[in-house]
C-alpha cells in the first residue's frame, strides 16, 4: 500500500505497485528527493520505498548515527514495508557504504543490489589504484566536511553548501547543511568506515553503475572485474559524473529495468 509511514522516527515513502520492493538509500548531501525521477520510472512495476537518512532532515535533532544504528533502522524499514520478502537495495554514495553493511549482516533481507558509483572505496585495492593527487583530493574534501560538522551552525552550513557547489551536487541548497556531514566526521574519528577495510563481496546478484567523468573513481578496477564475473551480476559505465541518476537518468533507469527484469527473484 502506498503512503507515508513513520518508522524509527523518520518518514518512509512507499509508492508504486508490484510483487518486488526496492528500498532506496541516498548519500551525501541528498535526501529522499534524489530518487524522484527514479521512482517515476520504476513505480509501475515495483514498490519503491525511500526516506531521508537519519540526521539529514533539519526537522530532526542533530546527531551522528553509527553504522550499527543505521543498519538497525534499515532493517526495521525493510521488515515493516516488505514483511517476509527480501528486497532490492538501490544505493548511492554513502548509501552504498551503509547498504553494503546491511547486506553483509542481514543477507536474508536482500535479494538484489543496484549500487550507483561507490564500490570498494577505501579498500586496499582501491587505495593502490589512487594517485597521490587523488588521495590528497579525497582527504581535502572529506576533512573539510568533517570540520564543517564540528563547527555546525551558519559557518558549518556555509562550508557544506560551498563544497556541494564545488562538487556539482544537483540537490537543492535549501536542503543541504552540516548536519549531513556526520559520516565523514565518524570516518575520520574512528566511528565509521575506515580506509583499508576489506571490500564488500555481495551474496546476491548486483548491478553496479558508475559515472566515468570524475577526477577519480570510488571503486577499484579489480573489484568491478570480479563483480562482473559473478552469476547474474553486471557492471555498467555511463558518460556522466557521480550523480548518475540526474546526469543520465533515462539510460540508467532503462538499464535498471532491464537488469531487474532479467534477474529472477531469489
Amino acid at each position: 500500500m502506498s503512503g507515508v509511514r513513520q518508522i524509527d522516527g523518520i518518514e518512509v515513502f512507499v509508492e508504486g505497485q508490484g510483487r518486488e520492493t526496492i528500498v532506496m538509500i541516498h548519500g551525501w548531501p541528498d535526501t529522499h528527493r534524489l530518487w524522484d525521477a527514479t521512482v517515476q520510472a520504476l513505480r509501475d512495476r515495483y514498490r519503491c520505498v525511500r526516506f531521508t537518512l537519519p540526521g539529514f532532515d533539519p526537522r530532526h535533532p542533530r546527531a551522528a548515527h553509527s553504522r550499527a544504528q543505521l543498519t538497525a533502522t534499515f532493517r526495521n524499514i525493510i521488515e515493516q514495508t516488505s514483511p517476509g520478502q527480501p528486497v532490492t537495495l538501490m544505493l548511492h554514495d554513502w548509501g552504498c557504504v551503509f547498504g553494503y553493511a546491511l547486506a553483509a549482516q542481514h543477507p536474508a533481507l536482500v535479494a538484489k543490489i543496484v549500487a550507483v558509483d561507490v564500490g570498494d572505496a577505501g579498500s586496499p585495492a582501491h587505495l593502490r589504484q589512487l594517485r597521490f593527487v587523488d588521495k590528497l583530493g579525497i582527504a581535502a574534501y572529506q576533512g573539510w566536511l568533517a570540520i564543517a560538522w564540528c563547527l555546525g551552525g551558519r559557518a558549518g552550513d556555509w562550508m557544506t553548501r560551498w563544497m556541494a557547489r564545488a562538487l556539482r551536487c544537483p540537490s537543492d541548497a535549501q536542503f543541504i547543511g552540516s548536519r549531513m556531514n556526520y559520516p565523514y566526521y565518524l570516518q575520520w574519528t574512528g566511528g565509521g568506515a575506515r580506509p583499508g577495510e576489506a571490500a564488500f563481496v555481495p551474496a546476491c546478484p548486483m548491478l553496479f553503475v558508475y559515472g566515468k567523468k570524475k577526477p577519480f573513481m570510488f571503486h577499484s578496477a579489480a573489484w568491478a572485474q570480479a563483480l562482473a564475473l559473478q552469476p547474474q551480476s553486471r557492471v555498467l559505465a555511463f558518460d556522466t559524473g557521480h550523480w548518475v541518476m540526474t546526469g543520465r537518468p533515462a539510460p540508467l533507469h532503462q538499464a535498471v529495468l532491464d537488469w531487474l527484469g532479467a534477474t529472477p527473484e531469489q
